[in-house]
């Protein structure tokens, strides 16, 4: 019997550093060698919303780069604004 996807692969450990705490992440994408996602986590007594991208350096994860959303203001605005590129996606 098949193993649910979910069950093969199990997401590892986010490499942050060792002070932030994880509370739930999502992978946006990950290969060889970038990986991105986006997190939840408490950092400094706060919950906060962070985007990470990271670079496979040798055998390791390296942050490469970092963007934080501190509140739902903030959020807010940036949503807004992307909302005004989307259409000149393809």
């Amino acid at each position: 019997m098949a193993k649910k996807k979910t069950e093969m692969f199990k997401e590892e450990e986010l490499p942050v550093d060792k002070t932030i705490k994880v509370l739930e992440y999502k992978t946006i994408r990950k290969g060889k060698k970038w990986w991105s996602a986006v997190a939840l986590v408490k950092s400094f007594g706060r919950n906060q919303i962070a985007f990470y991208l990271w670079q496979m350096k040798g055998e390791r994860w390296a942050r490469k780069q970092k963007f934080v959303i501190h509140n739902r203001n903030q959020w807010e605005t940036i949503a807004e604004n992307v909302e005004k590129f989307l259409p000149e996606l393809k």
